[in-house]
């Protein structure tokens, strides 16, 4: 407690407030003398202008009111139709009429055909004779050089003779022939030339003729 009282008799713990307030004093005479205070008194009197500043305002577009909803028309009250009364006039009944249908026959058609004949058989050919012999000189049929050149050395020919009453040969047919084509044309050159014995009716002869090429 004593310390504290001791230490607030210290002049040097006042002396910065002492100082201050000097200074301000000095600041205060200084301002009298220059008319500092009365610059700073006429600035505070002098008119504070004021603006008011408006809120701006977007402006309202004039937007046509929604069209009143349509109301659909009332149906029109139902008036029931005004009974009448028809007297339906009766009628009388009338017997059943019966009517005859009479069906026609078809005319009857044409008579069935007969069925045609068979064709009579046709005539037994001609008796073929085999192996005939001509008459007088026998001009036989020569090894063509055709199968020679070919390599060919036997052959085979078998021919029907149509032979005229008189007993010439008037066609030579190849029935059969080994080789086929080799020996046709030598055959029928040499059998055209031969003759037979006359008879009243013509007949058909065959012939078989071997071929054998000799040295």
């Amino acid at each position: 407690m004593r310390n504290y009282r001791e230490t607030q008799r210290n002049p040097a713990k006042h002396l910065p407030s002492i100082v201050m307030v000097g200074l301000l004093h000095l600041l205060v005479g200084y301002a009298l003398v220059t008319g500092l205070a009365r610059k700073v008194v006429e600035v505070i009197k002098a008119p504070i202008e004021t603006k008011i500043i408006e809120e701006i305002k977007k402006p309202i577009e004039d937007t046509p009111p929604p069209p009143p909803p349509k109301l659909a028309a009332p149906p029109p009250p139902f008036i029931p139709p005004p009974e009448v009364n028809i007297q339906v006039p009766v009628q009388a009944q009338q017997a059943p009429t019966i009517t005859t249908v009479t069906t026609q026959k078809p005319p009857p058609g044409p008579p069935p055909k007969a069925a045609p004949r068979p064709a009579p058989p046709a005539p037994p050919g001609p008796v073929v004779r085999k192996n005939v012999k001509p008459i007088g000189d026998i001009v036989r049929p020569v090894f063509p050089r055709q199968a020679i050149r070919d390599g060919i050395q036997t052959g085979n020919v078998v021919a029907h003779l149509v032979i005229r009453p008189d007993g010439s040969v008037a066609e030579v047919r190849i029935i059969r022939a080994t080789p086929p084509r080799i020996f046709d044309r030598e055959v029928i050159r040499a059998l055209s030339q031969w003759h037979f014995a006359p008879e009243p009716v013509g007949f058909i002869g065959e012939v078989d003729i071997d071929f054998k090429l000799t040295d």
